[in-house]
């Protein structure tokens, strides 16, 4: 079960529209959804709120020690309260997924998510669980720096959001232990697919009659 949900992010609000604040913006949907408030707390380097929900204690953590530090913030209010890193969900933005979707998984590399990479130093071990949230990528390697630390185009925004809403149903799932059915919510909770235009239908009264030449304009 999910006992602490961590958002990364940078501090600041130069920082706080851009993708790589994706994860800070689906805590904060949460922390509506519950309807707690977060509050800044030294001790643990971050903006954190308690409450109780479907039964369990549960963690919201937003760490303001900019992207490259978040480890020692999730570090600090894990091991404080004794909570696991299984027990923990760090939600986070990912390039190699559309905006619109998102992915649930367990352990794994970093994959050169700096968040990532000091959560992995801090607690020692990468088996923690991540929902990794849609941003897209530039297509070319050097523009990623740009990319994550840009605000997405509004539709890219709109599709995040949105995904954000859809992404929050499995709470109770994850909050209940039960991973398999949070990661099949969250992995068929994909926007539809626009249908194609209709074709209109050929306008058989001005086809040349049957043996005639077409003319063309």
């Amino acid at each position: 079960m999910i006992k602490l949900f961590v958002g990364l992010g940078n501090p600041g609000t130069e920082y706080e529209a851009t993708r790589h604040n994706a994860g800070f913006w689906w805590i904060d949907a949460l922390a509506r959804q519950l309807k707690v408030n977060l509050v800044s707390d030294r001790s643990y380097h971050g903006q954190v709120a308690r409450t109780s929900a479907h039964g369990q204690t549960i963690w919201l953590l937003e760490p303001q020690t900019f992207m490259n530090v978040s480890g020692k913030s999730v570090a600090a209010l894990s091991r404080f309260f004794k909570i696991k890193p299984e027990e923990i969900l760090v939600v986070h933005d990912e390039l190699d997924v559309v905006p619109g979707e998102a992915k649930l998984k367990f352990g794994g590399s970093h994959a050169g998510h700096n968040g990532l990479r000091d959560i992995h130093a801090q607690l020692g071990t990468g088996d923690y669980w991540r929902l990794r949230l849609g941003i897209g990528h530039p297509g070319v390697k050097s523009e990623v720096v740009h990319w994550v630390l840009r605000k997405p185009a509004p539709d890219q925004r709109d599709a995040i959001e949105v995904c954000i809403d859809r992404t929050l149903k499995a709470v109770p799932e994850l909050i209940g232990g039960d991973m398999t059915r949070a990661t099949q919510m969250v992995h068929t909770s994909k926007p539809p697919r626009p249908k194609p235009p209709r074709q209109p239908a050929p306008d058989t009264a001005a086809a040349p009659a049957s043996g005639q030449a077409g003319v063309t304009p």
